[in-house]
């Protein structure tokens, strides 16, 4: 790990904390250089998932997207950091209990929904516009009405 000040190598760990969740611990470190004092964060990689997308193609998992999707979908929104952590760890937990190594793309997607819906209705729709295409307003109307029900 390298500062990000002086891109020295060495560091001391001064404080570790389990998340809320015990998904992932954050690390307070210090540059034994400069002393700049920066913080990390340790989870687990998900390296040899495999997601199959809709039209067959296989790419390895990158919880990068999902994050990115989420973020988009709350861009905005009264939503804290710690909620979308807590969510994204809930979508983990429910596709490893279900899948093993390949993940269907629409498997990630519905379950990032069925959070969103939970969590804030307008992010849903935002994201569900993506992840299912709208293509005109009616689209929107239509999952606009069927969250109302």
């Amino acid at each position: 790990m390298r500062c990000p000040k002086c891109l020295c190598i060495y560091s001391k760990v001064i404080d570790s904390r389990v998340s809320k969740n015990h998904s992932s611990i954050r690390r307070r470190r210090e540059c034994t250089d400069c002393n700049y004092r920066y913080s990390t964060a340790e989870v687990i990689l998900h390296e040899d998932v495999i997601v199959v997308k809709r039209d067959g193609r296989r790419e390895d998992f990158d919880r990068s997207k999902i994050v990115n999707g989420i973020r988009r979908a709350i861009e905005k929104r009264p939503v804290d950091v710690e909620q979308i952590d807590l969510m994204i760890v809930d979508v983990m937990k429910l596709l490893e209990s279900q899948y093993d190594i390949e993940i269907p793309s629409r498997a990630i997607g519905e379950a990032i929904m069925e959070q969103l819906k939970q969590i804030d209705k307008v992010a849903y729709v935002r994201y569900a516009s993506i992840y299912k295409d709208f293509r005109d307003l009616s689209d929107f109307a239509n999952e606009i009405t069927k969250l109302k029900n």
